[in-house]
Parts: structure tokens; C-alpha cells; sequence
């Protein structure tokens, strides 16, 4: 294949000319999509190749919490197996390398999806996805922070079990797992009272029905706390249930702004004895 032709795979402009709203032809689409996936593809490469330069420090970051819960409880009463197998360090850096390339090349990717999805949209349905945009990934990386603050006391809780004659020995492989859903869990959580804003927004529920159910909504925040929580130490379960139920609140709050303002849009465009136009 020819310079010009491996180019051509990365041309997001189509061929056939754009009618109106963006309309293209079904090629175009399909041609518009795989430059944009080989974009998406060639950032990660990049991404997780860069990442294998800074691999020490890759490995500090997610062993840090480790070595923070075992520091109160002895360095000799638990440890990290990090090698299984003739495979297992090259195994353990494609895992860990790949994780990056993944979050460093995230900017790239996910604007490729918003680029692709863009012209189909309403001019208020754009509005609405740039909000989502602005306050979802925020958040999203706000709770990855907190579980990442409270995963050696987590840690720490669990070691604590060991019995004092036994050491507690764990496979690299089986940590990293448990660390990646432990942070994914508190990201996620994070972004649940944001849904609750985008359904009252919606018009699918009302700022006065999640205060009629706010009792459900807190036994519920501390159950889903509870299970969600890799570690099931009760400190992780209240640093992801308070903040959680703060962020409700915060909702409940929008949502009766939201519902207030529309109840006086509607009071003021149509009186009550108005008949309407349909």
C-alpha cells in the first residue's frame, strides 16, 4: 500500500459532497468511521507504548496503596506476588501498560466518538451532550480519587484478618483486578446523582417525588454502598455512601429548581382558562 493510501485510512473528510444537517452518503459514513477508529486505535498504540518509558512509576502508583495498609501491620505479615510463570512480569506490564494507554489516550478516543455522533445531533441536543461532557468526566475522575484515598484503609482492614502465625501472600494479577474495580466502583457511584438531574431534565421524574422518596433513596445509597465496595470494610462503604448522598441532595435541590422554572414557563405562556392549540 502506497503512502497515499496508508493517509487515506486517517481521512475523516468524505469524498461525496454534505447536504444539508450533515448528510453524507452511506460510504462516507463508513469511511468516516474507520478513520476515526483507526485514530482511536493508533493514539492507543501510541498511548501504551509511551506508557511501558514510565512503567516503575505505573507500578509505584498502583502498589502505593498496598504498602501503605501493610506499613501498621509488619512488611513480613503480607506481601505481593508479582511473578507466576516465565510469562508473568511480561504479562504483568502488558496489563499494567495497557490500562494506561487506555486513560492517557482517553482525550483522543472519546473525542473521535463525540466527533462522529456530532452532526446527528439537534443544536439543543448538542447543548445537552457538552453538559454531559463537562460534568460526568469531573466526577467521574472525583470519585476515582476518593477510592484511590481510601483503598489502604480498605486494604489495611482485610490484611488485618491474617492470622498472626500465617502470612498473607497475593497474587499481583488478583490485586490489580481487585484495585481496578475497587476505583471503576467509585467512579461510577459518582455518576449516578448525575443521572437522577438528566431524568428530572428529561421530565422523567420530579424533584418532589425523589423528596417524597429520599428515606428509599438513603437506605438505598447505603446498601448499594455495602455491595458495591470490593474491600466490604465499613469505612470504604462511608466514604463512598456520604458523598454519594451528598451528590443526591445537590440533585434534589437542581431537580425542584428545574421543576419551579418550568412551572412558571408553563404559568406564563398559558392561562388556566386558555384552550390550547391542540
Amino acid at each position: 500500500m502506497t503512502l497515499s493510501g496508508v493517509l487515506d485510512l486517517f481521512r475523516v473528510r468524505p469524498n461525496g459532497p454534505v447536504g444539508e444537517g450533515g448528510k453524507m452518503s452511506l460510504a462516507d459514513h463508513f469511511r468516516e468511521l474507520r478513520a476515526r477508529l483507526m485514530i482511536s486505535v493508533l493514539a492507543l498504540v501510541v498511548a501504551t507504548i509511551a506508557s511501558f518509558f514510565i512503567y516503575d512509576q505505573l507500578l509505584e502508583l498502583i502498589t502505593g496503596p498496598y504498602d501503605q495498609a501493610r506499613a501498621p501491620l509488619g512488611p513480613q505479615t503480607t506481601s505481593i506476588i508479582f511473578v507466576s510463570g516465565v510469562g508473568g512480569g511480561l504479562s504483568i506490564q502488558l496489563k499494567l501498560c495497557a490500562l494506561s494507554g487506555v486513560i492517557l489516550s482517553s482525550p483522543i478516543w472519546l473525542y473521535q466518538i463525540w466527533a462522529f455522533v456530532l452532526p446527528g445531533l439537534h443544536r439543543n441536543e448538542r447543548r445537552w451532550t457538552m453538559l454531559f461532557v463537562a460534568i460526568a468526566g469531573p466526577l467521574f475522575a472525583a470519585g476515582v480519587a476518593i477510592g484511590y484515598y481510601v483503598l489502604p484503609k480498605g486494604l489495611e482492614v482485610l490484611i488485618s484478618f491474617t492470622p498472626a502465625d500465617m502470612a498473607n501472600l497475593n497474587d499481583f494479577n488478583d490485586f490489580f483486578s481487585f484495585t481496578v474495580r475497587m476505583l471503576l466502583v467509585f467512579g461510577v457511584a459518582f455518576e449516578i446523582p448525575f443521572f437522577v438531574v438528566l431524568l428530572n431534565l428529561a421530565g422523567v421524574i420530579s424533584g418532589r417525588a425523589l423528596a417524597r422518596h429520599r428515606p428509599w433513596i438513603i437506605i438505598g445509597t447505603f446498601v448499594f454502598a455495602a455491595v458495591a465496595t470490593p474491600s466490604t470494610d465499613p469505612i470504604s462503604m462511608l466514604f463512598l455512601a456520604f458523598p454519594m448522598l451528598a451528590l443526591f441532595f445537590l440533585s434534589e435541590v437542581i431537580a425542584r429548581l428545574v421543576d419551579s422554572r418550568r412551572g412558571q414557563r408553563k404559568t406564563a405562556t398559558w392561562a388556566d382558562d386558555a384552550a390550547s392549540p391542540l
